[in-house]
């Protein structure tokens, strides 16, 4: 009999209201016997009876029983964080854990799984099952399926205790961002930023029960709508500086220390290293990826930031000269929270450009429209928000959207989005997937599900939601990464979409920046939310000046991430007493420049290396690694026409349909009729001559 947790609901359309914390437990405990269940049947098959459906696909099958419903619980602890979810996940995570940590290291399945690889059989495949089979057998031996017994039983033990660490990690962020927040008691301490940010941190104090219509207060907090623009724009440096300190301490003081996280993590992450025979953490987790080793990765940064050190060195003189000449004091180094404001100041007087002029051009509901008048001319996609009957959400902002497929007018997917902060929600945007769609006995695959999520600003008073520019990127590469889901047409779920090695995931998303600097597909969006104009040519051209304004520490910051992160797993001993902030400081030598004053690093704040056992860790090099990729595969757009049709149907059919189902490096290839070339992104920032 069919359980009525509706966690366990596998419906297209899911019930979020339905979705409450009180089911989880029963939720998990049902799915992980039901997965046991399917996994035993592949155990206890008889010898020789081993075929691709009993044991590959049951397999995908069995996992599926438990990574749904976990997905949906997963989502919603990011997105909707409260006591009783985060108890209820806290509960279910250890089983959780160890049901997903014990496939790999079953050494019946394994021996299942081998037999039939090792057939005949097995060779008569088609190519896309011969690599569904392969990766498996990867998988299966890289998390240490054929380790002795008593080094498989650590590696479970390791997996279970990086899920709890991670967690852990994570709800400190969360919970020191929310801790802080800055009342501003008058409206001229806010001088110099936007009448709509004013606005924006009045409602918001309002809505916190905090000042009245008679007597005003401003909220400022530590979520980027709030704190990048302060940053930028505030004249007070009183409050920046009290902004910047606050968001430096984040993960570090009192409950939210996460130092000690940071070293458990790490500890364990390095053991695991050790158990599967590789000297560090980034040979084990890049074998498989485009870089294949720790080595390249760290060549990699190291190779770029040499090239761009000169670039950023010369622009940090050229910024401290511009602050000399306003001021008329002598500037020997820099405050940290005046090196945005500053810089914001010495752009606009470079280009006369304030990037909040573009603010009115890019009203949420246009930019979306106007992207999905993109993608249907390029991509051949209809998009088209589902409104009859109305659907359900995780909260009443969330909207829902279907992909079609024009010359078919096959349904290719569906795709819910969350754009506006909200406390119990974490930072940052993301795109992730909730069902991957399963072939028919057609060939057709039935819809994939996708979301993607954002903390951009929201409307204000009558205004709609107003974005920048750098919104609108963020939009656009998080639709990259959906398009790379929905579009995905490959007849083994997992080597659908998004499942590809780490360094090659974010081309897709990164590409789909580029159409955000271009006049013709500019015009389809961007356009004035009281007039509908389009951008005048004048501040486009302004724009386009400014575009490369300070691009070389924008990489250089993202270099030295890369930088940190690798060092952290190749180098650090986090058993030893050595100071983490130290070691940074150290092995970043030269990536960041020489300030007034040192702050306790980001890596305590830092979701991408330790919100997860894995994720970015030893992997943050990818979105550099992938931009390179991005900005030469952009090139064949701009030789043939950037919305030319022909080259999308190419791009779509070479990269977005074929998800992990042929190496990386080939589907690239196969786009470009060649490998990348290393200097397309440096010409794009303009660091090398084009």
């Amino acid at each position: 009999m069919m359980s009525e947790n509706p966690f366990l609901d596998n419906s297209f359309e899911i019930k979020w209201s339905l979705l409450s914390s009180d089911k989880v437990e029963d939720a998990m405990q049902q799915a992980i016997a039901l997965g046991n269940a399917a996994l035993n049947e592949i155990i206890e098959l008889p010898d020789g009876s081993e075929t691709f459906q009993n044991t590959f696909l049951a397999l995908e099958d069995a996992t599926l029983l438990v990574s749904s419903p976990w997905g949906k619980v997963d989502h919603l602890t990011s997105v909707d964080d409260n006591p009783e979810l985060r108890e209820a996940y806290k509960k279910a995570l250890p089983d959780v854990t160890a049901f997903t940590a014990s496939i790999p290291l079953n050494q019946g399945l394994y021996r299942k799984l081998k037999a039939f690889a090792d057939s005949a059989a097995a060779s008569k495949l088609n190519p896309v099952q011969q690599r569904f089979v392969s990766e498996t057998i990867k998988d299966f031996e890289e998390a240490g399926a054929n380790q002795p017994e008593d080094k498989r039983a650590r590696l479970e033990e390791i997996a279970k205790t990086l899920a709890e660490k991670t967690k852990l990690y994570t709800d400190h962020v969360l919970d020191s961002t929310n801790a802080y927040e800055r009342i501003v008691d008058s409206k001229e301490e806010m001088a110099g930023l936007p009448e709509s940010l004013i606005e924006a941190a009045r409602l918001d104090a309002l809505k916190k029960g905090i000042g009245t219509e008679e007597d005003p207060k401003y909220r400022l907090t530590l979520q980027m709508t709030s704190y990048v623009p302060a940053m930028r724009f505030l004249d007070s440096e009183k409050i920046r500086k009290e902004l910047f300190e606050a968001f430096a301490m984040q993960g570090h003081y009192g409950e939210y220390e996460n130092e000690g996280l940071i070293r458990e993590i790490l500890t364990l992450r390095k053991e695991k290293a050790s158990i599967m025979g590789k000297d560090n953490f980034p040979d084990l987790v890049l074998e498989r990826r485009m870089a294949k080793n720790g080595e390249t990765a760290h060549a990699f940064v190291e190779d770029l930031f040499e090239k761009t050190k000169e670039a950023r060195d010369g622009d940090f003189a050229a910024l401290k000269a511009f602050v000399s000449e306003q001021t008329g004091e002598e500037v020997e180094t820099m405050n940290p929270w005046d090196m945005g404001y500053w810089g914001e100041k010495r752009r606009k007087a470079l280009y006369d450009f304030d990037e909040e002029e573009l603010r009115p051009y890019f009203p949420m509901e246009s930019v979306m429209n106007g992207l999905f008048k993109l993608v249907e001319q390029i991509f051949d996609i209809r998009v088209e928000e589902v409104t009859e009957p109305k659907p359900e959400g995780w909260h009443p902002e969330v909207q829902l959207y279907s992909i079609h497929d024009i010359p078919t007018g096959h349904h290719l997917g569906n795709f819910y989005t969350d754009w506006f902060p909200r406390e119990p929600k974490r930072g940052g945007a993301w795109m992730n997937y909730l069902i991957t769609g399963k072939a028919g006995p057609d060939g057709l695959l039935s819809p994939h599900l996708g979301l993607m999520v954002g903390n951009l600003m929201p409307p204000v008073g009558d205004k709609p939601s107003l974005l920048t520019h750098r919104d609108v990127e963020t939009i656009f590469h998080e639709f990259g990464h959906l398009l790379h889901h929905l579009l995905s047409d490959v007849q083994i779920r997992s080597l659908c979409g998004v499942n590809v090695a780490w360094d090659f995931v974010e081309l897709p998303s990164q590409i789909m920046e580029n159409w955000c600097w271009e006049r013709v597909s500019l015009d389809l969006f961007a356009r004035h939310y009281e007039t509908g104009e389009a951008i005048p040519e004048e501040l486009f051209k302004k724009m386009i000046a400014a575009r490369n304004y300070g691009a070389a520490g924008m990489q250089m910051r993202q270099l030295f991430f890369g930088k940190m992160d690798l060092s952290l797993h190749l180098n650090f001993d986090p058993a030893s007493e050595q100071n983490l902030d130290a070691f940074i400081k150290e092995a970043t030598d030269g990536y960041e420049v020489k300030l007034s004053k040192e702050y306790p690093s980001i890596v305590r704040f830092f979701n991408h290396l330790f919100s997860d056992a894995t994720g970015y860790a030893s992997g943050y090099y990818s979105y550099k690694w992938a931009e390179v990729l991005d900005a030469d595969a952009f090139t064949r757009f701009k030789s043939e026409g950037i919305m030319n049709k022909p080259t999308g149907k190419a791009f779509r059919e070479c990269v977005l349909a074929k998800g992990n189902s042929e190496e990386p490096g080939k589907l690239f290839r196969d786009f470009m009729g060649r490998d990348p070339d290393p200097e397309a992104l440096l010409k794009r920032l303009g660091l090398a001559q084009a």
